[in-house]
């Protein structure tokens, strides 16, 4: 849970960690004034009222902090189970779509058909299965929010069987590849520009293993290959574990991780 609410709140920027820091600052700019009143007007009744003045607007700057902190908090808990209900309603939707076809095909006749989509959903199945195995949390809610997120761009997302990124990743390294994974997937959101009407570009996400690195290979036609944004992607990837890699198809990247020893 404390992954995920850190998680949300990079997305969601750093303006809630802005105004928390500037609370004990208030606080402390408090104190000016019965200093002021010390200096022009020495003794020690000023001192006194000096101390007790102090450690009031200390007390009350720790009080107001730790309350932000847990209306922050709250919002932050409000805001991922709102997604999480949003991603489950979205989930038994497509559940319930993908009953009634069958149910169309099994009235019509069609057991072909019928016997085609049950694989189509036993696919489907498996890889949510998968995608649910990785072992980074962060990772892991954003592949299976992510229909519910976005409307113009399909993300087709496969998962080498058995393979448990927790297992093989150190949780720094976890994060930092949760976080490239979203951050390139926005950047071949805003890189292509906007789709013609009706049209859903997709974009293919491997999870796998190569000489012993895990690998997270972006497969789409118009992958922007000079985007400003997979280009900053890759720069703070310079200074991590993690690298980018472009393979020869030129519209191909992969991401590789060095699996702990």
């Amino acid at each position: 849970m404390k992954r995920l609410i850190s998680h949300f709140k990079i997305q969601n920027g750093e303006k809630t960690m802005l105004s928390r820091k500037s609370l004990p600052l208030l606080a402390v700019c408090s104190v000016l004034a019965p200093l002021i009143l010390a200096l022009l007007v020495p003794g020690p009744v000023t001192v006194i009222i000096l101390g007790v003045w102090g450690a009031a607007a200390a007390t009350a700057g720790v009080e107001m902090t730790r309350r932000h902190a847990e209306k922050e908090n709250a919002a932050m808990r409000r805001a991922l189970e709102e997604t999480a209900n949003t991603a489950f309603n979205h989930h038994r939707h497509d559940w319930m779509n993908d009953l009634q076809v069958l149910y169309g095909y099994i009235r019509m006749g069609k057991h072909d058909k019928s016997a085609e989509y049950v694989e189509r959903i036993k696919e489907r199945a498996v890889q949510d299965s998968r995608i649910s195995k990785l072992g980074i949390p962060a990772l892991i809610f954003y592949l299976h929010s992510f229909r519910v997120n976005s409307h113009s761009l399909r993300l087709e997302v496969s998962v080498e069987d058995q393979l448990q990124l927790g297992a093989v990743m150190s949780p720094e390294d976890g994060e930092s590849l949760a976080l490239a994974v979203r951050d390139t997937v926005q950047a071949y959101q805003c890189g292509v520009g906007r789709s013609s009407w009706g049209e859903v570009r997709s974009l293919n996400l491997y999870f796998g293993m190569d000489q012993g690195d895990v690998i997270v290979r972006f497969e789409g036609s118009d992958l922007p290959a000079d985007s400003e944004m997979l280009m900053q992607v890759r720069a703070r990837l310079e200074n991590q574990s993690l690298r980018m890699e472009q393979l020869p198809s030129g519209q191909t990247f992969q991401i590789r991780v060095p699996c702990q020893t």
